[in-house]
């Protein structure tokens, strides 16, 4: 394990992933690099007003600050885009071995209409992927 990817978006799954994610990069001495996806959708308002850009960078503050707090250097990524799809790119082309991203515990409905980020992600990187609970 020498390069972790994390997906932050604020939330309690997000900073399960985080503690994890901070846990292991000191455990194994790994880089870590945080993203934040800025969800786009096609049609006529591609980018959800409660989920933009300032509050994606607002989110990555939060999560500096908590790596900062346990010592941890890392790079911070706000890519816009499909959520599920952009963390595959990034984990891909930036060659992490290791992703860790956090389970809203969707319901067999919701998964279905929304798709799960953490479950396309599992299914679709090369690299190990920890799901945080």
């Amino acid at each position: 394990m020498k390069r972790i990817l994390v997906a932050y978006d604020g939330g309690d799954p997000a900073r399960r992933a985080l503690d994890t994610a901070m846990s292991l990069a000191k455990q194994f001495d790994a880089s870590l690099t945080v993203v934040s996806v800025i969800p786009t959708h096609p049609g006529r308002s591609p980018v959800d007003p409660w989920d933009d850009a300032p509050v994606h960078a607002q989110e990555l503050q939060e999560a500096h600050r908590l790596l900062v707090e346990q010592g941890i250097e890392a790079e911070l990524l706000e890519p816009s885009g499909d959520p599920a799809r952009t963390i595959e790119r990034i984990a891909e082309d930036g060659d992490f071995d290791t992703v860790v991203i956090g389970s809203r515990g969707l319901g067999v409905v919701s998964r279905f209409l929304q798709g799960s980020v953490s479950e396309h992600v599992a299914t679709h990187t090369d690299a190990t992927v920890v799901i945080a609970r």
